[in-house]
Formats: structure tokens, C-alpha cells, sequence
């Protein structure tokens, strides 16, 4: 495996590119949030809506038309999973709709996820929350991240975003944790950090809570999926965080199956070992 960083880079033009991308799913996603709408039940048990499809068709399209000449893996597109293990890429990783669970219940946290991977490792992100109107941009090569709170890009430029960057540690750690998956082995390793306050909240959002300094701490212990991580972990990246594994070492990318077994992100403080 390697770690190495990309050889593809993305213009500003690029990045707002597939910022407005992201907001156009949204937009789609919106619609139907804001209607009626059925859920079915996929073979892995994890829910799906209309929303999901529409936004996935939306960001099928515009990578075809402006990224066509990079390959796509998309949760919603299962024939795109038989991606070879190892894959150095460059190949674009989505989840149109992050945060299912929150977007069936009309909670506010779901978000729209695209990132670009090469060398196993995410080099850019975006992340796009529709209910919110904040869209964040990580780039991974630049060392700089962004956030701004829109519905369009057209006009706009990275320098009407807001920089984001982690917060020195404080001598009370935060952190945010899963509304849908928080467990005992969680609130364990919080404990070693002597974490005093936890915020709860749902999907990709948890990294950016972190890249902008509101916390300090994201453990997940659990299984997840790479299209669920990879914006958020170059985001926080950019922003001078990390996303590790548990040997301490960069969490990377194209695994089999995409499968994620646990990781632990975090902004300006030290790696410990869960026990």
C-alpha cells in the first residue's frame, strides 16, 4: 500500500465546481425532504430514499461532464464497488446523501459527500449540508480548508470562504459523537482524554465540527463505510487535523469492500490507543 500524495490537483475552478455540485444535490435532496417520501430497506439493511437516488443522479452526471475522465464509486451505484482493492486512483468516492437516518426522521445533520481519492489517501473534499447551507471544501495538497453558508457559488470565489483550522488542544477536550451509533467502547476511550463535554450530532458534519475548532475528538468504534469518511477526512486533513487508524498510522482508502473498521479523528491533540 502507499500514502503517498496526489499527483492530481484541482484548480479553485475545479473545487467550486464540485462545490456547486454538491449544493445542486442538495437542492434535490430538498425537494424531497420536503414532501412525502417512502423508505426501502437495502440488502445491507441500511436505508434508502428517493432522495438518495436523485442526488446520486445528480452527481453522476456532473462528474461525467466534468471529471469524465476519472472513475466514480458511488454507495449508490452498486457495480461501482467491484473497484479493485488497492486502487491508487485518482477516483472520486460519494455518498449523495450522508445521514439517512437524520434526513427519514427530519433531523437537520444529513450532508451531501464527494472526495477525491489517489494513493489510498483523500486529497480533496467536499461536504454539502442542504437544511444548514453550509458547504465546506478541504484541499488536501493546498493544506487549507474552507466554509461558507450559500445556496449557489455563482459569483463567488475561495476567497469569499471562511478558513478553517483546528483549535489548540484546550484544557477540556470536546468531542462529537454519533446520534445513531454511541456505545459503552466509545464513551470508554472518550474517558481516557478526560473529555468534559460531548456533542452529539449526525453524518459527515461530526468532521467539520472538528476541522472549524468546535471540538477536538471524533471516535468511532464501530464499522463504517469509506464514501462515510473520506470528504470529512480530508477536510479536517486540510485543516491540520487527522484520521487514523487504530495503529496510530493515516486511515486509507480503497480497503476490500470499502469497509472502514473503526477510526479515531482529531484535531491538535496527541493519539491514544484505545484499550
Amino acid at each position: 500500500m502507499t500514502t503517498e500524495l496526489a499527483t492530481t490537483i484541482l484548480s479553485e475552478f475545479d473545487l467550486l465546481r464540485l462545490g456547486q455540485l454538491a449544493i445542486d444535490a442538495g437542492a434535490e435532496i430538498m425537494r424531497v425532504y420536503e414532501g412525502e417520501f417512502d423508505v426501502q430497506i437495502k440488502g445491507d439493511q441500511s436505508p434508502l430514499t428517493q432522495a438518495d437516488l436523485a442526488s446520486h443522479a445528480v452527481i453522476a452526471h456532473g462528474l461525467a461532464q466534468g471529471f469524465g475522465h476519472i472513475s466514480v464509486v458511488s454507495e449508490e451505484d452498486a457495480a461501482s464497488h467491484n473497484a479493485p482493492e488497492g486502487e491508487t486512483g485518482p477516483f472520486f468516492l460519494v455518498d449523495p446523501l450522508d445521514g439517512t437516518k437524520e434526513f427519514i426522521n427530519r433531523r437537520p445533520d444529513f450532508t451531501v459527500n464527494i472526495a477525491l481519492i489517489e494513493n489510498q489517501r483523500p486529497t480533496y473534499g467536499i461536504i454539502y449540508a442542504p437544511v444548514r447551507k453550509a458547504l465546506y471544501i478541504g484541499d488536501v495538497v493546498a493544506g487549507v480548508a474552507y466554509r461558507i453558508e450559500t445556496e449557489t457559488l455563482n459569483g463567488l470565489t475561495l476567497a469569499d470562504f471562511a478558513p478553517l483550522k483546528v483549535r489548540a488542544a484546550p484544557q477540556s477536550l470536546a468531542a462529537v459523537c454519533s446520534l445513531s451509533h454511541n456505545s459503552p467502547e466509545t464513551e470508554a476511550y472518550l474517558d481516557l482524554y478526560g473529555v468534559a463535554e460531548r456533542v452529539a450530532i449526525g453524518s459527515s458534519l461530526k468532521f467539520c465540527l472538528v476541522a472549524e475548532g468546535q471540538a477536538d475528538l471524533y471516535p468511532r468504534l464501530g464499522p463504517t463505510m469509506e464514501w462515510d469518511t473520506a470528504a470529512g477526512d480530508a477536510i479536517l486533513t486540510a485543516a491540520g487535523g487527522k484520521v487514523l487508524s487504530r495503529d496510530g498510522a493515516p486511515l486509507i482508502y480503497a480497503k476490500p469492500r470499502f469497509f472502514n473498521p473503526e477510526f479515531f479523528a482529531q484535531g491538535d491533540i496527541a493519539f491514544k490507543v484505545p484499550n
